[in-house]
């Protein structure tokens, strides 16, 4: 094989790439056993707190889930499958007014997830923190969801239930079971709107969280908080 042939540039380029990446690596878990185990842990808490007060903040209010087409809650399955059949004898207006309702329910239960958010960030370990540090770009998504989604479960069902009750969504959706019923459009567990909204409600919390996560580990620089830059910017 010549010296300046294609594949000898090749190999040349490839061990080259891997000599960088080595490098790199080794730069980054010499970077990292430079924290301390307190800063170690006091960044995990502050992208945590970031994390759910960024969600919190953007899905708790007017419009949080309903103007989003991220995390905006879909009808029922049994709903979109018998929305035609419903529209022509004549529920269409109670079937919008379920979308845009169910999403409020949303909005107004979001916020009751703050306290459960911090209390699970409070009480984290230092298992938890290195688990975190070194488990992947959703680690502290998968944290979350881990420690909160049953309690928040939960909490988030009955303050669904009282705006649905509260604003008639409970009467519209029962109405429209009873009429899908005649079509057989449902099924058992879709008998009640309240497990559906709050369901989703959580994904789209999570999600939310999640996007943060991401924002924080590609450029902790501009989160503005010296600790996450240290942390996550020897990741």
């Amino acid at each position: 094989m010549q010296i300046g042939s294609p594949m000898r540039r090749h190999v040349i380029i490839a061990g080259g790439l891997a000599t960088l990446v080595v490098a790199a690596r080794a730069r980054a878990e010499g970077m990292l056993s430079q924290i301390t185990q307190g800063d170690a842990s006091a960044g995990i808490r502050a992208a945590l707190e970031r994390g759910a007060g960024f969600a919190v903040d953007m899905l708790g209010k007017q419009d949080g889930f309903w103007g989003n087409d991220r995390v905006r809650i879909p009808l029922p399955d049994w709903l979109q499958r018998g929305e035609k059949a419903l529209r022509m004898v004549g529920r269409g207006k109670d079937v919008d007014d379920l979308h845009v309702g169910i999403n409020r329910a949303a909005e107004q239960a979001v916020p009751a997830a703050r306290p459960l958010l911090v209390g699970a960030v409070r009480s984290m370990s230092v298992q938890d923190a290195k688990g975190i540090l070194t488990g992947g770009d959703d680690s502290v998504t998968k944290f979350f969801e881990t420690h909160t989604r049953d309690p928040l479960h939960a909490k988030f069902l009955p303050i669904v239930g009282g705006v649905t009750q509260k604003i008639g969504l409970a009467r519209r959706y029962d109405e429209l079971v009873d009429r899908a019923g005649s079509f057989g459009l449902l099924k058992p567990d879709e008998s009640r709107i309240e497990p559906h909204v709050t369901g989703k409600a959580l994904d789209g919390l999570f999600l939310m969280i999640g996007d943060e996560e991401k924002k924080i580990r590609a450029d902790p620089v501009a989160t503005g908080s010296a600790i996450l830059k240290k942390v996550f910017g020897a990741l």
